[in-house]
């Protein structure tokens, strides 16, 4: 257990923010605002019980210098509005003008750490001046807990660092899933390649009741089950892996029905075939309707459902259906539904459901890492309770 903000006083302090602000842009507008409005929660109870909050984020990948296509100008504006008062955004995130800045201000936020290559080296000096912006670190971005970054690592060495009531709340949910879940214990895998869920499988093959595999990893599972899988997305170095699992536990389920068509462009002809009947000639793009039917009955009867990667291409409307009675069917289990980053976030909010489960949360990558039982070091950085 890490200290959280409620465990200190914070009254008359600066307080400096490690946020998670890297939201989806196009043109300059922000697309989805929930990462924003999911680290209001902490900034509200800092400025009510008295404190100064000097905001820091990064925002995409500059390559370690100042761009105006990734400042983080949007997400100031954006944050006002949800606050209800204006917060000035910072020239830079380090030098004699932000300090005096953060010394004179009730809210601040600064402008892209990754602006500055020793950001992501976790650079001491760099860490160091970012540190003298004030007197009490919270790391509320879990979606960056798991790069050893100067400000999400580094800073925490120098400031007493606890974490903010995001993060709390993602170690909650996600720390109870792998360590006291409710059963059934269900766990669904999608997205591209096994090889990026490996240490995933084989952290929660024993914890789980079942595991559900969609996505594009699941050709390779079906590779190794001897089927044909036509120009399906293969990881072909890892058909050994799958097959050495397969013959190991029977606790994975995998599609009985795969959507298929020529290519995965849009607005291309498709046609469901058994996942032991794919045509040579064509690429899957999405778990079939027999498919979701019975990874929902598995879903929908669990006490713990956890979700990472999408069942199909769900861009394309063609091979959509998957992913949404994914969605649809973890807003219908009446147990714990956590949602991890990245694509599965994006695909529950895109298909409406994103209120309705229990978490979605804010980072794909750490709560990738974390289901892998990995130690992330912008949180193992912070005070112990």
């Amino acid at each position: 257990m890490k200290k959280t903000v409620r465990d200190v006083s914070v009254t008359g302090k600066r307080v400096l923010v490690r946020v998670d602000f890297n939201v989806p842009l196009k043109d300059g507008v922000i697309t989805d605002d929930r990462r924003i409005r999911e680290a209001i929660p902490t900034i509200k109870l800092l400025l009510s019980g008295g404190a100064s909050v000097v905001l820091m984020s990064h925002l995409g990948r500059p390559k370690g210098a100042p761009d105006p296509t990734f400042s983080l100008a949007p997400v100031a504006a954006r944050l006002s509005q949800l606050l209800g008062v204006p917060v000035p955004l910072a020239p830079d995130c380090v030098g004699p003008a932000v300090e005096t800045l953060a010394a004179e201000s009730s809210i601040l936020m600064l402008e892209n750490l990754r602006f500055h290559k020793e950001e992501e080296a976790n650079d001491p000096a760099f860490a160091a001046q970012l540190a003298r912006l004030g007197d009490l670190y919270v790391n509320d971005a879990f979606g960056s807990a798991h790069r050893a970054h100067a400000s999400t690592e580094g800073v925490a060495h120098i400031l007493p660092g606890v974490a903010g009531l995001l993060m709390e709340k993602e170690l909650k949910f996600l720390g109870d899933a792998l360590t006291n879940p409710k059963r059934p214990f269900v766990a669904i895998l999608g997205g591209a390649k096994v090889a990026d869920k490996i240490a995933v499988i084989e952290n929660l093959l024993p914890k789980v009741d079942r595991l559900l595999i969609g996505g594009g990893m699941a050709f390779t599972f079906l590779k190794a089950q001897g089927h044909e899988i036509g120009k399906s997305l293969l990881d072909a170095e890892h058909v050994s892996f799958a097959a050495d699992v397969l013959a190991r536990t029977d606790k994975i389920v995998l599609p009985c029905d795969i959507v298929c068509g020529p290519s995965l462009d849009l607005g291309v002809a498709t046609t469901t075939y058994d996942s032991d009947k794919m045509p040579a000639d064509q690429i899957g793009g999405d778990i079939g309707p027999q498919s979701a039917s019975i990874f929902g009955t598995h879903i929908r009867a669990a006490g713990t459902v956890v979700w990472n990667g999408p069942m199909g291409v769900f861009e394309n409307a063609a091979y959509a259906a998957g992913t949404r009675s994914l969605c649809e069917s973890m807003a219908a289990c009446p147990g714990t539904t956590i949602v991890g980053g990245g694509d599965s976030a994006a695909a529950i909010e895109q298909f409406g459901f994103a209120d309705i489960v229990t978490h979605v949360s804010t980072g794909g990558g750490a709560s990738l890492e974390f289901f892998e039982g990995k130690t992330l070091p912008g949180v193992a950085a912070l005070q112990n309770a």
